[in-house]
């Protein structure tokens, strides 16, 4: 199941997302990452929460890939 990251309670530090960078916003090229802080602060973005993932890359989260059960 994918998640879309509109909703800031449906994201953490650690999770797996693909975002879109600001560079690629136009193709929609997305990004493979782990989140490491979240930079929206509101609970509602209509374009995805803004997130810093643990390489430094910025962009908006497209997507909340599935977490393990077990967590």
């Amino acid at each position: 199941m994918v998640m879309e990251g509109n909703h800031r309670k449906n994201i953490h530090s650690g999770l797996s997302v693909n975002i879109v960078l600001k560079k690629d916003q136009r193709s929609g090229h997305l990004t493979f990452g782990v989140v490491k802080d979240i930079l929206t602060r509101s609970p509602f973005h209509p374009h995805g929460i803004k997130v810093r993932l643990e390489d430094g890359s910025v962009g908006r989260v497209k997507e909340i890939l599935e977490e393990d059960e077990s967590e």
